[in-house]
């Protein structure tokens, strides 16, 4: 049972009438676990402005997006942006058209060209 299902069942057993200390003792919680709330989330105005940088500007990756995010001064971790293009599931789009030969010249697959 995850920690915020177990606050919820704290919470109906001591509105029922039974003591915190017993229902928190029958769950196996602590009582600053039970008072704890979350931080909220700092990461919103910084995912956005990734996504509109990733969808504008589709051929850049984690290192240009992180470039483009300090040159609009937005004080930027570079390891906080890639965390956030991974969960956001952003991946540059590759080029299906480059089939090298090795012994002759490019060859297009036809699909562009």
């Amino acid at each position: 049972m995850s920690a915020p299902a177990r606050r919820v069942l704290v919470r109906q057993w001591v509105d029922k009438g039974l003591s915190e200390r017993r229902a928190l003792s029958v769950v196996r919680m602590s009582a600053s676990a039970l008072r704890y709330e979350p931080r909220p989330d700092r990461n919103v105005e910084l995912r956005d402005r990734i996504l509109v940088l990733a969808h504008r500007h589709k051929r850049y990756g984690v290192g240009m997006i992180h470039l483009k995010l300090r040159q609009a001064g937005l004080p930027a971790n570079y390891k906080r942006v890639e965390r956030l293009y991974q969960e956001a599931k952003l991946q540059v789009l590759q080029n299906e058209c480059r089939l090298w030969v090795k012994a002759g010249p490019k060859v297009a697959c036809g699909t562009c060209h």
